[in-house]
Order: structure tokens, then C-alpha cells, then sequence
């Protein structure tokens, strides 16, 4: 015998069906949506640091720190500076009062004021505005004789000690500021090899002791200053690598690490000082060529950024990072750890990186101005 249905039978059978057909295909379009939507966020939806001015081949990201507000800063040497708030870059030029476009040495205050170490000479951000900072220089300074800084005021590197008062070196002279006078700190050119009152310092770093270290090109070794005097501590030699190998036994002072090392860098390499004698790494260590930059991260890895791409150092054993591992350009200058454990990385070209642990994102572009007419 047939079984018939009735037509509410139907229409409730029918309901059902399509009911059903409908939330399988809502399920079905939103889990891939979903997805699409996560990868295409962390794969590319993000802010760049623009460059807009230059070739695109030159230019470095030179300096970058991290504010007390959060807010990330780089200094570049041909596109002025740049703040970056976790959601856009901000751009500063000369036009909005910046010195130079071409930038050195980043430092934040005690009272948060951001210095500006530039080519032109000092420059200082309140927050609000950017103004102009004249050192005043002694009449009787010595001609500027440094090959590499030999057309500028540049301001090669800025501290503030633990007195409170801020150290400026600049191509011009070392100086203390007590917040109201600029001092040259002069130290006789006959006592300890400090050759003379100007030129011979690029770098500074206080240690955890109070002593203050110099370093530069221009000189053979380091110095410490104790607050009275100047002691010049040798180097051994590292070599360039190259077709034309040279010896270099100067070095920048870089950080103190938790052990109470401090590391000193130059073109051949690192060396490491325990406070009686020098270690010195290079390439064959797994060292980058032509250290730049070193610093220590919160778990108290060592990076070591140079012309060869990036190494961390466990205490152990070094791992190079290279174009394979995501550095399109591989000449680091600059290296900053975050307050969230990101790492930074600043490159030539304008390059700037985000490493989080495991991938090197770009986060720099190039576009240049479109010709005026």
C-alpha cells in the first residue's frame, strides 16, 4: 500500500531540509573566511617605515630606542626620523624642525625629553616641538682632522650618566651638560695617549661601576675615565675580512652584560672584558664581519649586529642570521629589544626588520616623491 504524505508533513519536512543546508553553508563560508582574514593580518597587514628620499640602494636605519610611552624611535642618514606608535610611522624632516635629515644618536632623558644627536649638531624634542641645540665650541679646538666626520658638527653617540648629567660626543669634542652649561671635557693631550681635546671619540658607554668608556676610530684601544683620570687599555689586533685585510685594534664601547663583561666592537670582530683581560671573537667564531652593534636581551643573549647579517650569543655557541632567515640586507646598524621581547633590526638600504622569535618581517618600504614639475 502507498504511504502518502500530507502537505504539513511536506512543508515541515521541507523546512528542515533547507534549514539545515543553510547553517552547513554559513559553517562552511565563515571557518575559511576566519582564516583568510588571520593569515593575511600577520603575513603582510601591517605599518611600514616609508623611505622617500635618496637611492634606494644607500641609507641606513643608524640608531632606533624605545620611549617611555612605548613609543618606537629610528634615526636614519638620509630620511630624518621616524616614531612609531604601534599602529603608524611618523615621519620628521628638517621641515618639522629637525637639524639634519641625517641622524646618528637617539637618547631619552630623565625627563623625557629625546635628544637628537644629527649631522648638523644637537636637536631636542619636547614632546611638542623640535628645537635646535648650539654647543657652544672654544675658540682655541683644534681643527677637526677625522677622516670619517670631516664635513659636519655630527653628534656621534649620547648617555646620561648616573649623576644625571648628559654626555655628548660629537666631532667637535666630547661634553658633560649639567642642564644649564655645556663643559669640553679636555684631558691633556700628553697624559694616558688621549691625543687630543676633539675628534678622537665616536662612541661612549658607562658601566656599572660609574667608569665611562671611549672608544674610536681614530685611536688605538679604549679608555676609561674613573671620574679622575684616563686610563687607555690596549686591544689586540683583528683583521678585516676582504681582498685588502687590515688590522684594527680600536673599539666602540657597547653594553656591560649580566655577567659584568663589557663588549667593545670594530671592523674585525668583538672582544670581551672581564675586567683584567680582552677575549676577542671574530668571523671563525661565527661572529658577523665589521661588528656595529651589540646588545643584550632580557633572557641575557648577546646580538651582535654587522656587516655580515646578526649572531646571538647564549654564552655558548653563536647562530648567525642571514638574507636566508628573512634580513634582506644583511648590514645590520641598530638593534632593539622592545618591552614585549621583539627584536628590531636596522639596515642599510633603510631596512628595517621585526624579529619575533622565529620569522624576520620587513617592516620598511622604499617610495620615492613623485617629480615636481
Amino acid at each position: 500500500m502507498k504511504k502518502y504524505f500530507s502537505p504539513t508533513q511536506v512543508f515541515t519536512f521541507l523546512t528542515i531540509i533547507v534549514f539545515c543546508s543553510a547553517c552547513n553553508g554559513q559553517i562552511k563560508k565563515e571557518v575559511p573566511r576566519e582564516k583568510a582574514s588571520e593569515s593575511t593580518l600577520s603575513a603582510s597587514v601591517h605599518p611600514k617605515l616609508i623611505k622617500t628620499i635618496g637611492n634606494p640602494r644607500y641609507g641606513n636605519v643608524q640608531c632606533s630606542l624605545q620611549d617611555k610611552a612605548g613609543n618606537l624611535w629610528f634615526g636614519t642618514t638620509q630620511n630624518g626620523l621616524y616614531r612609531y606608535d604601534g599602529k603608524s610611522f611618523t615621519q620628521f624632516l628638517v621641515a618639522d624642525g629637525l637639524s639634519s635629515n641625517d641622524i646618528s644618536s637617539l637618547l631619552e632623558d630623565k625627563d623625557d625629553n629625546i635628544w637628537i644627536g644629527t649631522k648638523a649638531g644637537l636637536c631636542l624634542y619636547d614632546g611638542k616641538t623640535f628645537t635646535k641645540i648650539q654647543i657652544p665650541l672654544p675658540k682655541n679646538l683644534p681643527p677637526n682632522k677625522n677622516p670619517y666626520y670631516n664635513d659636519s658638527h655630527r653628534v656621534t653617540s649620547m648617555m646620561q650618566a648616573k649623576s644625571g648629567k648628559l654626555w655628548f660626543v660629537t666631532i667637535d669634542g666630547v661634553y658633560v651638560y649639567d642642564g644649564k652649561t655645556f663643559t669640553l671635557f679636555i684631558i691633556d693631550e700628553g697624559a694616558n695617549g688621549f691625543l687630543t681635546s676633539n675628534d678622537k671619540v665616536e662612541q661612549i658607554f658607562e658601566d656599572k661601576a660609574g667608569n665611562i668608556w671611549f672608544g674610536g676610530r681614530t685611536n688605538e684601544g679604549v679608555y676609561r675615565y674613573d671620574g679622575k683620570s684616563v686610563t687607555n687599555l690596549k686591544l689586540t689586533e683583528l683583521f678585516q675580512n676582504g681582498p685588502m685585510p687590515k688590522a684594527h685594534s680600536w673599539g666602540w664601547p657597547q653594553v656591560q652584560d649580566k655577567n659584568g663583561n663589557i663588549w667593545f666592537s670594530n671592523w674585525g670582530g668583538a672582544y670581551r672584558y672581564d675586567g683584567k683581560s680582552f677575549t676577542s671573537f671574530s668571523e671563525k667564531d661565527g661572529m658577523p664581519g665589521e661588528v656595529t652593534r651589540i646588545v643584550e636581551d632580557r633572557k641575557g643573549n648577546l646580538w651582535f649586529g654587522g656587516a655580515d647579517g646578526l649572531s646571538r650569543y647564549d654564552g655558548k655557541t653563536f647562530t648567525r642570521f642571514t638574507t636566508k632567515d628573512g634580513l634582506a640586507n644583511p648590514w645590520v646598524w641598530s638593534i632593539l629589544e622592545d618591552k614585549t621581547g621583539n627584536l628590531w633590526v636596522g639596515t642599510r638600504e633603510t631596512g628595517l626588520y621585526l624579529f619575533d622569535g622565529e620569522t624576520f618581517i620587513t617592516y620598511s618600504e622604499y617610495k620615492p616623491k613623485p617629480a615636481t614639475e
